[in-house]
């Protein structure tokens, strides 16, 4: 039996569990399990390898995308040039590799959304400094986009929430949230943007995908803007994940 599965902490939101074992059965995938190991800490990710020979792939989630590395044994392109880690490989000899797949769906579904509204490289906001929003900027930056960071502190290359206003907003048109704000349950929350400067030219990307339509998404459209969820993503890099393990 090959197992695959996810770590983190907590894993009561994730939809990881659901898609592959459905994708397994959907396809024919035989031999081939998949589950859930919370981790509220990375020192006991050894133990668990210990305890489950039969790992052959592993998706890791918040805490520990970063965290997880010096457990590593390498890194591929991808998660060297994002700094933080989301698939791991493990092949029979016990050889630890990490990738990053949140990196090629947010690319791809980015690109994809883009050019189905015929936009072409608006600077963008990124909302959030975890490691969701390493692998967004990463993507950005490989899509020629330019863009600035919001986060709580104000920092050389950082902006405030407090600081962002109706010209900031203005000249970002292209606006994507890799913060966890509005995810199920507390989905009346919703970053701290100026809601009342966007406008029909604006475009708000939210990497959250439970609920469909977050907080963040119904201030926009209320407004005129075109919005995404995290859901195209999410499949993307799930199915990113799974051609990493059985390349």
């Amino acid at each position: 039996m090959n197992l695959y599965g996810l770590i983190g902490f907590p894993l009561s939101h994730s939809f990881s569990k659901k898609y592959f074992t459905e994708k397994f059965a959907r396809e024919g995938i035989a031999d081939s399990a998949y589950e859930l190991f919370e981790l509220p800490d990375i020192r006991e990710f050894p133990a668990l390898l210990a305890t489950q020979p039969n790992l052959r792939g592993i998706n890791v989630t918040i805490p520990h995308k970063q965290n997880v590395i010096p457990y590593l044994d390498a890194l591929d392109d991808s998660a060297r040039k994002v700094g933080a880690v989301n698939v791991i490989k493990l092949n029979r000899e016990g050889k630890k590799t990490g990738y990053n797949s949140d990196y090629f769906g947010f690319m791809k579904s980015l690109r994809t959304w883009l050019d189905a509204l015929g936009v072409v490289r608006p600077a963008a906001l990124v909302l959030g400094t975890g490691g969701a929003s390493r692998a967004v900027k990463a993507a950005l930056t490989d899509l020629g986009i330019e863009y600035h960071v919001v986060s709580r502190q104000a920092d050389k290359a950082v902006f405030s929430y407090e600081q962002l206003n109706a010209d900031i907003i203005a000249s970002h048109l292209l606006i994507i949230n890799t913060t966890p704000l509005g995810t199920y349950p507390q989905t009346n929350t919703s970053p701290p943007i100026p809601y009342h400067a966007l406008t029909p030219h604006h475009l708000l990307y939210d990497l959250v995908y439970n609920p469909a339509e977050t907080e963040f998404m119904t201030q926009g459209s209320a407004r005129g803007a075109s919005v995404h969820n995290g859901l195209p993503m999410l499949h993307l890099q799930a199915e990113k994940a799974w051609e990493i393990w059985n390349n």
